[in-house]
């Protein structure tokens, strides 16, 4: 038997180990059975959003469902970390039959400790493992400098980028045909040893899960916005961005098929900016940026700072101020709706994301890390090498050609962005009946109705500014 093994790849096409596993193995040759590993206390280390392990075990569950109707039956192995899993998953493969499993890789540290330990171990069990790359369009690897070392710097990442899938190409594999009668599925919601410890399986009503739903996201926005996308990204009140990245970090589909739809779309390949479709290629070319940085800079897999100088610098660690940042209390409207959405939803609009990660660290001055941990924790989206990057990004810690002097202003970025207060309205309740005209900067207002239902700003930022200047000018000098 042909084991393939599901992680962040929770799809029938395009996915790789899966049509190997398939395809190498004809349907009157070795049988094909699927696996997916439950590690809730591993999930809770690395503060896996109850919101994403919801939607992860919904999509699971459709992928059950789907598998079954193939006529390949999909295991479930619940073991609590990762150190439990390469002698729980040989057990399972010997109970089996299992000769070869397949998987796609991993790019996080643990997880890839995890799969090297499996390796070894099925390897003395005289058991082979195969593993594809189905994270990314192009393998971690492939987009070298000149001398062979990771691009430090986006834009030239994303031109070597783009050239070096010209060279490739690449396919998008269909899901598998059926490989005998389909089988039973038992929903994992009558699992009763699955619901355990994990809350309530079903799905947030405002994430379906299935490769259908993220197909039909990608196609009504390739279809409706993806040509204003580069004027509308930016506004979270606006739909105009795709809304793709909780199925993109589940899985549910790959970036190959997001660049594939948008050239089929548009009848070329977008190759710079002044071509429709460039900026939203560009956002897929970001998200292998930091992919490739993960695997081959491991460091930031560990709470380290991409450039290590930074790790000297005198972050704040203040609870009570962090607490008001979580809450959405700062006193700065754009910051506070952003973090009230995150909490309430489990998502939040890339503009805000850099709006208030900028606040936390620039303004208050707070260490980078506890604002990444407290996005995983919320995110149904949360994905290590995005987060990470984003988050190192404000901070000035990151990969970025900018100064560590960019810092952003948060009430002339909500003015910019959000313009007429409508994302701000709704939802900070407490200003929902402000004019446009003071929505922004809404105490003198608040103050003139006797009104001390919002909380005051908690800085000033123009001298915030200055401090996180500083630092980093102090840092220099050491």
């Amino acid at each position: 038997m042909r084991l393939v093994w599901f992680r962040n790849d929770l799809r029938l096409a395009d996915n790789p180990a899966l049509r190997s596993c398939c395809g190498n193995a004809g349907a009157d040759e070795e049988p094909v059975a699927a696996l997916f590993v439950i590690s809730p206390t591993q999930w809770r280390q690395h503060k896996l959003a109850p919101v994403r392990q919801r939607f992860l075990l919904a999509q699971v569950d459709v992928l059950g469902r789907e598998l079954a109707a193939l006529g390949i039956p999909l295991h479930l192995l619940r073991v609590e970390t990762f150190a439990e899993v390469p002698t729980a998953l040989t057990a399972l493969c010997r109970e089996l039959g299992v000769s070869q499993l397949y998987a796609n890789q991993a790019i996080e540290i643990d997880e890839l400790r995890r799969d090297h330990a499996v390796s070894a171990a099925l390897g003395e069990q005289g058991m082979t493992s195969h593993w594809f790359n189905g994270c990314c369009v192009l393998p971690p690897g492939r987009v070298l400098t000149g001398s062979g070392e990771m691009f430090k710097v986006f834009t030239p990442f994303s031109r070597a980028w783009l050239k070096a899938l010209e060279e490739d190409g690449f396919v998008i594999h269909r899901a598998p045909a059926p490989r005998g009668e389909p089988l039973p599925w038992l929903p994992l919601a009558e699992r009763v040893w699955v619901d355990d410890g994990l809350g309530e399986l079903t799905a947030d009503t405002r994430w379906p899960v299935g490769e259908a739903e993220a197909s039909r996201r990608l196609h009504a926005f390739l279809d409706q916005a993806v040509l204003d996308y580069g004027e509308t990204r930016d506004f979270p009140a606006l739909a105009g961005t795709s809304v793709l990245s909780p199925y993109l970090a589940a899985g549910i589909i790959s970036a190959r098929q997001c660049v594939g739809a948008l050239q089929q779309r548009l009848g070329y390949r977008p190759q710079s900016k002044s071509q429709p479709g460039f900026v939203w290629l560009n956002e897929l070319i970001w998200r292998e940026f930091y992919r490739h940085l993960l695997v081959l800079i491991p460091s930031l897999s560990m709470n380290r700072p991409f450039k290590p100088e930074t790790a000297a610098l005198p972050w704040s660690w203040d609870p009570d101020a962090f607490a008001a940042w979580c809450e959405g209390r700062t006193g700065y409207p754009v910051v506070d709706a952003a973090m009230r959405c995150l909490n309430a939803t489990g998502w939040m609009h890339n503009r805000l994301r850099m709006i208030v990660a900028s606040f936390l660290t620039k303004d208050l001055h707070i260490h980078w890390r506890l604002g990444e941990d407290y996005f995983m924790s919320r995110l149904i989206d949360g994905d290590l090498a995005a987060n990470n990057g984003g988050w190192q990004w404000a901070a000035g810690t990151g990969a970025d050609a900018a100064p560590y002097f960019r810092v952003f202003n948060p009430t002339t970025q909500g003015q910019r962005f959000d313009p007429q207060g409508d994302f701000i309205r709704t939802w900070v309740s407490e200003l929902a009946d402000l004019p446009a005209t003071y929505v922004h900067q809404p105490h003198d207002w608040l103050r003139l109705k006797g009104r001390q239902d919002y909380p005051a700003p908690m800085v000033d930022h123009a001298v915030a500014r200055v401090r996180a200047i500083e630092m980093f000018r102090d840092l220099e000098k050491t």
